[in-house]
C-alpha cells in the first residue's frame, strides 16, 4: 500500500512514519517536503521512507507526484501550525492552510486517483466556547478566533465539500491539544520542557517565560494522537468528521507544576507578555465519543510519561546542541 504523509518532517508526521513501520506490514510511505525542510525528526527512519520534493502552494508539483506515486492513502498534516505566527503573517497562514489543501484535493481530482484522505483540521476551529458548550461535539459551532482556525475552518469545509461534490474520500479530524518528544519549541508544553531543560544542564537563567496558564485543555500524547490517526483511515467513514483528544484536563499551569515536579530544578515561572495572544481560546474539553464508538480508540499513555519523555528529548537535544537553548524572539 502506498501511503503519502504531508508535513512528515514535521513533529506529527515524523511519528506517524514510525508508527506505520513500526506496523511492519511492508507499506511504502512517501513523506512531502519541501527542500528547505530540516530533516532532525526522521534521523531514525530516513532511509526507511521515500522523500519527494513539493509544494502546497504549487498545484502542479502535486499533479506531478500524485501521478507518479498513485497513493491509496493520503495523511495531510503540513500546514502553518503556529497560532501566534497567525497574527504575524495570516495571509501566508490561509495561503498555505487553505489554499495549500484545495491544491491536494484538486491535485487527487485532476489525476483520477481515489485513496482515503485524512485531512487534519484543528479544535482551534471552535474558538472561545461557554460552559455550556462542554463538552465539545463535532457539532459545536465554529468560531475561529485567530487566522489559523480561519484557515482550518477553510480546510476543514473544503475537504467536506470534495466529498459531497467529488465522492472524495475525505474524513476529517479536530485534534485537540496533542505533544510529546520532538514537539516544536514555540508549543506550550514543548517551550516549557526546553526551558526547564535548558535551566537544569547551566544553558539559561533560572526563569521559565510563559504566556496564559489560566488556559484549560486536555492533553493527549501524540503517540497515542497517530495510533488514532490510523485507526481513522482504516476504519471511519468518508465525510465524517471526528473530535480526538486526551482525557487528562486541567490548566496549562497544572500541567507546567507537574512537569516541574519531573526536573531538579526550581526555577521561577514568569509571565511574558509577548507570549500572549491578541485573542486567545482558553477552554478546550473535547467530547471523543463519536470516534471511539467508530474505532475502540482509547488514550493510553498518561501526561506524566508524555512530560518524562518530553524533558529527556530536550536534555539530550541541548546537550548536543547547546546552542539551541537560545530563545529566538516571536
Amino acid at each position: 500500500m502506498n501511503i503519502v504523509i504531508t508535513g512528515v518532517t514535521g513533529f506529527v508526521g515524523s511519528h506517524l512514519a514510525e508508527y506505520i513501520l513500526n506496523l511492519d506490514q511492508n507499506h511504502k510511505i512517501f513523506g512531502m517536503c519541501r527542500w528547505r525542510s530540516p530533516r532532525d525528526n526522521l534521523i531514525d527512519i530516513y532511509d526507511k521512507i521515500n522523500l519527494f520534493d513539493a509544494d502546497l502552494c504549487d498545484l502542479g508539483s502535486m499533479i506531478r507526484q500524485f501521478k507518479e506515486i498513485k497513493p491509496d492513502i493520503v495523511f495531510h498534516l503540513a500546514a502553518q501550525s503556529y497560532v501566534v505566527t497567525s497574527f504575524n503573517s495570516p495571509v501566508h497562514t490561509l495561503w498555505t492552510n487553505a489554499i495549500g489543501t484545495t491544491n491536494l484535493l484538486e491535485a487527487v481530482r485532476i489525476t483520477e486517483i481515489d485513496p482515503v484522505i485524512h485531512v487534519c483540521s484543528s479544535s482551534e476551529v471552535y474558538g472561545q466556547v461557554t460552559e455550556d458548550d462542554l463538552p465539545i461535539t463535532e457539532q459545536c459551532p465554529l468560531r475561529p478566533a485567530s487566522p489559523y482556525a480561519v484557515g482550518k475552518v477553510s480546510e476543514d469545509m473544503i475537504a467536506s465539500q470534495y466529498f459531497l461534490s467529488y465522492g472524495m474520500k475525505t474524513i476529517r479530524t479536530r485534534m485537540f491539544t496533542h505533544t510529546g518528544p520532538k514537539r516544536g519549541d514555540v508549543f506550550v508544553m514543548s517551550a516549557f520542557s526546553k526551558q526547564i531543560a535548558a535551566i537544569e544542564l547551566g544553558l539559561k537563567e533560572p526563569v521559565v517565560r510563559v504566556g496564559n496558564l489560566e488556559s484549560v485543555r486536555t492533553f493527549c500524547d501524540v503517540r497515542d494522537a497517530v495510533r488514532a490517526y490510523w485507526l481513522l483511515v482504516n476504519k471511519c467513514k468518508p465525510g465524517e468528521v471526528y473530535n480526538i483528544g486526551g482525557n487528562r484536563t486541567m490548566t496549562v499551569g497544572e500541567a507546567l507544576d507537574i512537569m516541574l515536579a519531573s526536573s531538579t530544578a526550581s526555577p521561577k515561572v514568569k509571565v511574558d507578555p509577548k507570549l500572549l495572544r491578541p485573542s486567545d481560546v482558553t477552554l478546550q474539553i473535547p467530547c471523543i465519543d463519536k470516534f471511539k464508538a467508530d474505532t475502540g480508540w482509547q488514550p493510553e499513555i498518561p501526561l506524566e510519561k508524555t512530560i518524562e519523555d518530553m524533558l529527556i528529548f530536550w536534555r539530550e537535544e541541548l546537550q548536543r546542541n547547546p546552542w539551541k537553548a537560545v530563545t529566538v524572539e516571536k
